[in-house]
């Protein structure tokens, strides 16, 4: 009789009920990709998650609500120098434009101009510091000695040069910013692909034969990403901020078109008499460089692989 079976029968005759085997578990856990816990490290972030929904609704209000709302930019209405109201939300200026038409073609602008820095910045400072992080010697010397030389130039007086030559073209004047500002993501791609070229699976793809392009475009580069996303949330502040600076000189965006910056500028004179005038755009500004302020604050966090602790 097996053992099983007469500690059973003992059981019985003793009185005692029998107790059934342990039955074993298996416990798997879900495995996250590299995706997953940086959005989760994010969302944790309330912060930024807020900042986010704040600078989506700003970018939907601009670019869909200037679209649907009843005044274009350039509308006469009528009504001179009337304060805010139901029918003017963000009043009217001296010759009757719609305020509020007009601070909606300003953040687009303003954030088409912020966002092709970033993405002209980036992707030019990401090549040029891989490269020269990845081969090193003459050819690091050279090309971080050309960042750096971009690096001694006065941005805001450059800028404001060269902005001048551009008739106030907005993709033009994103164009000059971003050629000043490539110089610092180049220098943060460059450190970071330092410390990963001599990897183990970088020296498992050149065992393989992999070529070096395929090396820094395929391996380094996404393997650096968090760090450059980072840099490429803090240009578009910058961006902005740049451009509010140029236009609020007179070197940005101009007439007929129009900017958060130059509406700034060219209402300055009118916030004694009509504050409104000066300080909606103004709040536009401050709004979405807080925000992506804040969102580049959470992708940080959530890209630091040795983050422990997500602030509130």
């Amino acid at each position: 009789m097996p053992e099983n079976i007469s500690d059973t029968a003992s059981a019985t005759e003793t009185g005692v009920a029998a107790r059934p085997a342990p039955v074993e578990r298996e416990f798997t856990v879900a495995e996250r990709s590299q995706a997953q816990l940086v959005i989760r490290r994010f969302l944790q972030h309330k912060l930024a998650v807020g900042s986010l929904i704040v600078l989506i609704a700003i970018i939907l209000l601009a670019f869909v609500g200037g679209w649907l709302w009843k005044y274009d930019v350039s509308d006469l209405t009528g009504d001179n120098s009337q304060p805010p109201s139901w029918d003017h939300p963000f009043g009217t200026d001296a010759i009757g434009h719609d305020s509020f038409a007009q601070v909606l073609r300003g953040t687009q602008i303003s954030i088409g101009i912020a966002v092709l820095v970033a993405l002209f910045a980036t992707t030019v400072g990401t090549i040029w510091g891989a490269v020269a992080g990845y081969y090193r010697g003459w050819i690091d010397t050279v090309l971080m000695r050309i960042a750096d030389l971009v690096l001694t130039l006065p941005l805001l007086a450059v800028a404001a040069v060269l902005g001048h030559n551009t008739s106030g073209s907005w993709w033009l004047i994103a164009v000059v910013i971003g050629g000043l500002y490539w110089a610092y993501v180049s220098r943060v791609a460059r450190g970071v692909v330092l410390s990963l070229r001599e990897k183990e699976f970088i020296e498992a793809a050149r065992a393989l034969g992999a070529s070096d392009a395929r090396i820094i475009f395929r391996h380094l580069v996404p393997n650096a990403l968090g760090s450059i996303i980072v840099n490429a949330t803090v240009l578009v502040a910058v961006a902005i901020l740049i451009e509010t600076s140029l236009s609020f000189l007179g070197f940005g965006v101009q007439p007929p078109d129009t900017s958060l910056g130059l509406l700034v500028s060219s209402n300055q004179t009118a916030v004694s008499t009509r504050p409104w005038l000066f300080y909606f755009p103004g709040l536009f500004i401050i709004l979405i460089a807080l925000t992506i302020n804040f969102i580049g604050d959470g992708l940080r966090d959530a890209f630091d692989p040795q983050q422990t602790k997500v602030r509130a």
